[in-house]
């Protein structure tokens, strides 16, 4: 092939596949089979590959990334990037327009758009092609991701015609993708908008092209800009960018112009019908497949706009209602570090206290610092607080950022607890020095604890009383060390250690998969040692065996061990110190082997094909995950939080937000009466 017929077939297949994404990604209505789709796609790439001079710098097959690395460079804003003013009641919307529509000779009207919980994008393009896609940063400066951009299937590359725009958009991840990719998360993420917003800042394209990020179009800076907002966003609309069809129109005529076929979904009406249509909107949003947190009301005559002007914070043309939030807003006091047993280290935000579903929340964790990046979250900003599954405390924004003038925050270099060097390890800072004073504190915990040997009258202050007075260090000391030494220590009497030795003493005789679970081997917890015990590793001896081999092999054949797991078990029982733990706890008289009664048979699986969420209390689930532990045995998913996917809510005693939301959606709602019935 020479280089004119390479150039020819290179044209005409981008100019197919560009046509093919925007049927697909934009209009939803695809015009050719998946199949030669793929076809075209594979062949582009190819002679792309043996002819990289002709690739264009609008290639469609810049669609699947790169493996290089960004380092998102600083870009200052061309056009106002600035926040919006806020309302949060009808009436203060409605007094917003009665006064914008008493500083104007004319009569104006008003468009209301979705607000889109996701990530703000600024989208450049000159003579029609994609320059720069800059996130909105400070609204002064932001971060240039266009490579991470261009990844996104519903981001024209190019332009059908050759003209300058800049516009601003939404990046986001619609919910039912968003619970798909949280269903295999050891720890899910929060939102949908903060996993648009991390994937956004990934330092790989190529990782970004995997995660199917969306966008709304919503803003256009011309030119010659038209002369309305609605005119805007048809301008759009025959330029190929992807908006909201979901608008509203409000003019003191209450009509709308029949020829505008291009907005055929839009409702109008009068100033006196917005409440209406605030209700009939927060009704319909948690039905939408997309998260939005309010409703933006803007001044559709440019004209107007450009009188009204600006505040140094906001458009004076321009207002958000703010949809009631299920959560708390607080003040970053703080940022503390700890350190798990396993060297992990946590950053914990200290909050000014805030009562959110019942109780006061006044510590919540950041968990790493990629989180903390995608939050921009520095002290003395103002958050949104939530509780995810109605129980864990999460930041789940930043609403105001502080006026103090500090940036987003830093783990430190070095170990709190031993001022060892941390190590990256995945998303994850660690200290790597075994003899680390805090991580030794976390195994002693982590294995007294009630969920695993249930050490009676062992609890933390305890703990560190022994390991402050050098009475006790590591796991297996706490069989080892003389009890009645305690009586010298201040606050320890004779009632008291006697109920510690015989706590100690009923801890032996704690199964074997507790033990197992309670030795800290990272991830492998109650449901990983039940399965290893049932699937035939039911003493230590074959564990380790299996340990000394390196052959993870065996283990894989286990349903529900996956690779990782497996090569953390290896490694774990291969290590010197954790022999020598076994041997000391064995000569304690732990329990090493299963007893013949504790491999238990498999359950019916009368929850297959079923997806099920808890909400509130439970006289025999306490806590109540014990409740959805035996879904899981029985076949069933369980998730989080209730979806559209969800198909039965466990429902206890003061039941919270869960339950409406599962009445909304038309989830069965069982209650634990039913449950045991079931099970």
């Amino acid at each position: 092939m020479t280089t004119d017929e390479a150039k020819k077939e290179i044209d005409e297949m981008s100019r197919l596949l560009r046509r093919y994404q925007y049927e697909y990604y934009v209009l939803s209505r695809p015009s050719v089979s998946d199949a030669e789709y793929d076809r075209l796609f594979d062949r582009l790439v190819s002679l792309e590959k043996e002819y990289p001079a002709l690739a264009a710098i609008d290639s469609p097959s810049l669609r699947v990334g790169s493996d290089l690395s960004a380092d998102f460079p600083e870009v200052r804003h061309a056009i106002p990037v600035l926040s919006l003013d806020k309302a949060t009641t009808h009436a203060q919307v409605l007094e917003w327009m009665q006064k914008l529509q008493g500083q104007t000779q004319d009569p104006i009207s008003f468009v209301c758009e979705q607000k889109i919980d996701g990530a703000s994008i600024v989208l450049t393009y000159e003579r029609g092609i994609l320059a720069r896609a800059v996130t909105r940063g400070n609204g002064e400066v932001g971060n240039d991701v266009t490579s991470n951009v261009k990844t996104i299937m519903s981001v024209p590359l190019s332009l059908p015609r050759p003209v300058d725009v800049t516009v601003r958009g939404e990046i986001f991840l619609p919910r039912e993708l968003f619970d798909k990719i949280n269903e295999g998360e050891v720890t899910p993420y929060a939102n949908p908008r903060n996993l648009a917003s991390g994937t956004l800042r990934r330092v790989k394209s190529s990782e970004v092209a995997r995660v199917p990020l969306d966008i709304f179009v919503y803003e256009g800076f011309f030119r010659k800009p038209p002369a309305t907002h609605l005119e805007i966003i048809e301008e759009l609309v025959r330029l190929e960018f992807k908006v909201n069809p979901r608008l509203g129109y409000f003019s003191p005529s209450g009509d709308f112009e029949s020829e505008r076929t291009l907005l055929p979904q839009t409702v109008a009406g009068r100033p006196e019908d917005v409440p209406a249509f605030i209700e009939k909107t927060t009704r319909e949003r948690d039905s939408l497949p997309y998260e939005i947190d309010g409703l933006v009301f803007k001044v559709n005559e440019i004209g107007e706009r450009d009188k009204l002007g600006y505040t140094g914070h906001h458009p004076r043309w321009a207002v958000a209602y703010k949809f009631d939030a299920p959560h708390g807003v607080a003040k970053v006091l703080a940022v503390d570090v700890q350190v798990g047993r396993t060297g992990r280290i946590t950053p914990v935000a200290r909050i000014s206290p805030v009562v959110i579903a019942g109780s006061t929340v006044s510590n919540v964790t950041l968990h790493n610092q990629e989180y903390i990046d995608l939050l921009e979250l520095a002290v003395g900003d103002s958050v949104a607080v939530s509780k995810r599954g109605d129980v864990i405390p999460a930041v789940e924004r930043v609403l105001e950022k502080n006026e103090e003038g500090y940036k987003t925050w830093l783990l430190p270099a070095e170990c709190p607890g031993c001022g060892s060097p941390l190590e990256k390890i995945g998303a994850h800072y660690f200290c790597r020095n075994p003899e680390c004073e805090e991580k030794l504190r976390g195994e002693l915990r982590f294995f007294c604890a009630r969920d695993q040997m249930d050490i009676e009258n062992l609890g933390g202050e305890t703990l560190d009383a022994l390991f402050e007075n050098k009475i006790v260090r590591y796991v297996e000391d706490i069989y080892a060390f003389d009890v009645d030494a305690l009586l010298d220590l201040p606050g320890f009497g004779e009632k008291k250690v006697a109920l510690i030795r015989d706590g100690i003493e009923k801890s032996k005789a704690k199964p074997f998969r507790t033990v197992l679970s309670s030795l800290g081997v990272p991830e492998l917890g109650k449901k990983a040692a039940e399965l290893l015990v049932n699937g035939g590793y039911t003493d230590i001896d074959r564990i380790i065996d299996l340990a000394d081999k390196k052959d993870p092999a065996p283990l894989l054949e286990i349903k529900g061990i996956g690779e990782k797991l497996a090569a953390q078990i290896i490694d774990a029982f291969a290590d010197k110190k954790m022999r020598r733990r076994i041997a000391a706890l064995k000569k304690h008289g732990l329990r090493f082997a299963a007893a013949p009664d504790e491999r238990r048979p498999e359950l019916p699986a009368v929850f297959r094909d079923q997806v099920w969420c808890v909400t509130g209390s439970f006289e025999s689930f306490k806590p109540r995950d014990l409740a959805m532990e035996e879904v899981k045995k029985r076949g069933g998913t369980v998730v989080s939080s209730v979806s559209s996917k969800t198909t039965h809510l466990l429902a206890g005693e003061g039941a919270g937000s869960k339950l409406e939301k599962a009445k909304h959606l038309g989830v069965k709602v069982v209650s634990e009466k039913e449950f045991l019935a079931l099970m």
